[in-house]
This record gives C-alpha cells, structure tokens and sequence, in this order.
C-alpha cells in the first residue's frame, strides 16, 4: 500500500475512533453536539485527503488515477424555450346542432323519409305526419268556396243588370273572402304535417317510427338530430385553479388518439361561471373540418398556461435535496483534475422530465446526469461525456 492510502487509513481509523469514543457518552442532550463535530472532523479529513492527493500529483502522475475516482456522465447545459402545458381530456362537440320539431302540435307519425347517418340539405322533407283530418276539412272546404264563388257571381251579374240589391252583393263577396282565409289557414295547418331539416348534416340520431306521436316535447328524446359536422369545436373541463392562467386566446395542442392525428388550435370561449359540482369551468377550441373526427370524439387536449424563452431545463431526476434547498452536481476542471462541485439552484416550473431553473446553473455548465448519486463535494471523477 502506498503512502498517500496509508495516510487515509491512519484518518480513517483515527476518525472512527473519536467517533466511537463520543458515541460512548451518555448525555443524550449531547447527540447533536457530537454529531456536528463528526461531521467537521470528516470535512476536515477530507480536506487533508484533497491536499495529500494533489501533493501526490505533483510527484506521481500515476498517483490520481490510482485515486478513487467515480465514473459519470456530463451534459452540456443549454438555454432553450421552455414550455408548460395543462394536460387535460376532452370530447368533440358540433357548433351546429338541431333536434327535428314539427311546427305544430305534432301527430302520429306516417313516413320517415331519412335513415341515421344520411346526410341531409336544409329544407328536406324528413317525415310526413297523420293530415287525414285537415284534408278533408280542405276538400269540404274548397267545395263550400267554389259555391261561394258561383253565388257571387251570379249577383254581380244581377246587379249588373240592375236586379237584387248592393248588400247581397257584399254579402256574397264577404262570404268568398270568409271561405279564402280559412282555407289559407287549413292550408297552412296541412303542411305542418310535413317535417323539414333545418340545418344541413348529418342525421346521426334517428329514433322515431311509424306509428308513434312525434310532438315538441318528445322531439329531443324520440326524433331526428342534424350534426353539422363542417363546424366542431372541442370542449374541455378545466380545474379552477387555473382559472387565471387559461385566457382566451391561449394555444392548445389537441391529440385524437384514435386517428393518430394532432392539431393546433386556440381557446376560443371561456366559460365565466364555475360548476359548483365539479369546481371547474368550461373552455371551447374550434377544429378544422376532418372527415376522421367526430362529434363526441374523445380528445387530449395540451392547455399552454406558461412560456419562458432562454430558459435553462435540467432532467427532473437530477434534482437533489440537503439541509441547505435543492442543488444539482456539476463537473468542473481544477488544476487538470475533474472534480464534482455541487451548485445549489432556484427551480420554476416541471413539464414532464424537464425542471425549469431559475438561477444557478449557466449555459455551458456540464451537468452531471449519470453517477450524481452519492457524490460528494470535491470528489475526483472520470467522465463518460454524453455531449
């Protein structure tokens, strides 16, 4: 054994001693006491260690590599834009959505002229319902005007000839008109019996039959629904908490991971209450028009709340944590000899794996990101430089 290990021993032994001497007393109150001079002794000791080391080097050019010397890893700090997002989960949603009404009061249902998943133009016929009554009151109807009609004329054709009275003429006229607009009315009552699209899209709900009453207040459950699929939006929950940090406006990167597709888009509406029962608020994100995305689709949705440009990153896992706050180990070249330093930092945000730092580190720093574990201040290394 050479000089420089004989030494470290002697210290070594020498340290465990007055270790195990202190330990020997009783005090319980003097625990802390000694702990602390131990670990002045040990920093001292190393200390002696360093000096003797490079006293060695100087004479023995062989001496520091026979030192124990730990092998890692460095990386390059560089400054880059650091960005964090909120990730969330969504649904996609249509801007345009009608439930088929009749204008009316409804009736039974006679013909449903659309299937689910046809597309349809505004204005197309889709259902026809029960007009058997009104039909018959329009053929009564149109039967009791044309004899309104003959008896006006052959009045007016009296009283152009001087025969019969004005007021039966008037009356006769005014009898006409009467039977006119209540035709116009039944008229417009029998084409309520015909249920047209109001929007153009796609019927992607279809539950009503033959044989069943179609009225206003069943339409939303047993009817048609018309999905403009030209126009989606996708709609997401977020947490109040980040209430302040999500404005409209704000980016969003949305994933569809059933379709293996991503999109850019920005917060085009945001809710300005708060659900009490979920302690969220509600935000909108127009999408382009894509044959693949559907309504209710379900969407992963990257909510951009924070932004820093030169912003230096380090690997989450390099993070360490003593008495003094939270530090990462450096490499650096001292008198030929690469050495761990410890530099104590100021951390920011945490997207993923990558920590923002704040202060402490510079670019260009090499950042120890393999073998950091268990390394001392001052502790000689060799590198496997992962730059």
């Amino acid at each position: 054994m050479n000089s420089m290990y004989k030494l470290t021993a002697v210290l070594l032994v020498a340290a465990f001693a007055i270790a195990c001497g202190n330990a020997s007393k009783p005090a319980e109150g003097d625990r802390q006491a000694e702990l602390q001079k131990l670990k002045e002794e040990q920093t001292k000791l190393n200390e002696k260690i360093r000096t003797m080391e490079d006293a060695l080097a100087k004479t023995d050019t062989s001496a520091a590599a026979k030192a124990n010397a730990k092998l890692v890893e460095i990386t390059p700090v560089a400054a880059n834009t650091f960005t964090h997002f909120i990730d969330l989960q969504g649904k996609v949603d249509a801007e345009n959505i009608a439930y088929v009404s009749p204008r009316g009061q409804g009736g039974l249902v006679r013909a449903v002229l659309v299937k689910q998943g046809q597309h349809v133009n505004k204005g197309q016929l889709l259902m026809r319902l029960d007009d058997a009554v009104t039909s018959q009151q329009i053929d009564q109807l149109k039967v009791q005007l044309n004899l309104a009609k003959t008896m006006y004329e052959r009045r007016k054709n009296l009283w152009d000839k001087q025969i019969g009275t004005e007021i039966e003429l008037i009356q006769a006229k005014s009898n006409v008109e009467n039977l006119e607009k209540q035709l116009a009315l039944l008229n417009e009552q029998h084409s309520m019996a015909n249920v047209y699209a109001e929007i153009s899209g796609v019927a992607d709900m279809v539950t009503i039959k033959v044989g069943e009453f179609f009225t206003p207040a069943s339409a939303s459950v047993k009817g048609i629904r018309i999905v403009n699929t030209n126009n989606l939006k996708v709609v997401v929950e977020v947490p109040e908490n980040y209430l302040d940090k999500v404005k409209q406006g704000s980016e969003v990167q949305i994933s569809f991971p059933d379709i293996n597709k991503t999109i850019t888009s920005k917060v085009s509406v945001k809710g300005s209450t708060i659900d009490p029962s979920t302690r969220s608020f509600y935000i909108e994100a127009k999408i382009p028009n894509n044959k693949d995305v559907r309504p209710n689709q379900i969407a992963l949705v990257k909510i951009q709340d924070y932004e820093a440009n030169n912003a230096i990153t380090i690997p989450m896992n390099t993070l360490q944590n003593d008495e003094k706050g939270k530090y990462v180990m450096v490499a650096v070249t001292e008198n030929g000899r690469l050495l761990a330093r410890k530099k104590t930092i100021e951390v920011g945000e945490l997207y993923g794996n990558n920590l923002e730092v704040k202060s402490g580190l510079k670019p260009e720093d090499a950042l120890i990101t393999e073998g950091f574990q268990g390394l001392y201040d001052g502790q000689l290394l060799v590198t496997g430089d992962k730059s």
